[in-house]
């Protein structure tokens, strides 16, 4: 019987498929070879993300992108700091500021044909000669003033700072000068010291030291100017008044027909300038 079915003839043996190989059976794991955790999804999406692969110029490129993300946040930050006195301030006193824009504007405008008028004038004249002599003594008044060489008087305001508790410092008298000259201030004098160009101010213990000359509250400022101009300049929401008061300094502007800067400074030679037509 086993000879028949191995027989070729054997219809039955052809219709039979070949065997199919059985797969092989892994090993089983042992101690010295654990079995491998299968890894699902997420696990091959963090093991390739981490640790990541960071070429040098994208390195590069990422602190560069840092560092304008930070400027750009610092701008910010300082523009909202500049801004918040505004956004806080009264119509009346944002008003205020727009004419105080305007008069500055409408000061540079009048000197602008003041000086055109200037020149049309040595132009025109018959004798240019002494013209010009009466507007070079004119020009030396008006230099002699602002370099404190000369007394001055015209209208103006005074101010009075009494600082009782000793927290005014120096830089909060020059922040009020800055102002005040911004507003088109002509001449100061701040407690019998004539204000000019070079001045300094620097702290001495619970006082301020103007020009090296040490000075103590209450802290007297005599100002020419236009009054309608130099009183709003330091009333201004965030501005001199208030940053003094939140020193729990008291603050008092008095506007004035008439005041008289009297306190002289003595001519100084320059050590090395010299005039270029010489």
């Amino acid at each position: 019987m086993s000879n028949q079915d191995e027989s070729p003839e054997n219809p039955l043996r052809k219709e039979l498929p070949e065997e199919v190989p059985a797969a092989p059976v892994p090993p089983a794991p042992t101690e010295e070879s654990p079995a491998e955790p299968r890894l699902t999804g997420r696990r091959r999406l963090v093991k390739g993300l981490w640790p990541p692969r960071v070429s040098r110029a994208q390195l590069i490129v990422a602190l560069l992108l840092f560092g304008l993300g930070f400027g750009l946040a610092v701008q910010v930050a300082s523009n909202s700091d500049n801004d918040s006195a505004l956004r806080g301030a009264r119509q009346e006193d944002l008003v205020r500021i727009l004419d105080e824009l305007d008069d500055r504007t409408q000061r540079l405008e009048d000197e602008k044909e003041g000086l055109e008028k200037q020149r049309e004038e040595l132009e025109n004249s018959s004798d240019q000669a002494e013209e010009a002599r009466k507007q070079t003594a004119e020009r030396e008044r008006q230099l002699g003033i602002l370099a404190g060489t000369v007394a001055a008087q015209g209208p103006g305001i005074t101010m009075t700072i009494d600082d009782t508790k000793g927290t005014v410092e120096a830089d909060m008298l020059l922040d009020a000068i800055q102002e005040l000259r911004a507003a088109g201030a002509e001449a100061i004098q701040v407690n019998g010291v004539r204000v000019v160009a070079s001045t300094y101010l620097t702290d001495s213990g619970k006082s301020v030291s103007v020009d090296g000359n040490k000075i103590t509250a209450p802290y007297r400022f005599k100002v020419i100017g236009k009054p309608q101009d130099l009183e709003p300049a330091l009333n201004i929401p965030g501005g001199v008044v208030q940053t003094l008061e939140k020193e729990q300094a008291t603050v008092v502007v008095e506007r004035s027909d008439k005041i008289v800067v009297d306190a002289l400074r003595a001519t100084k030679r320059p050590d090395y300038a010299r005039s270029s037509s010489q």
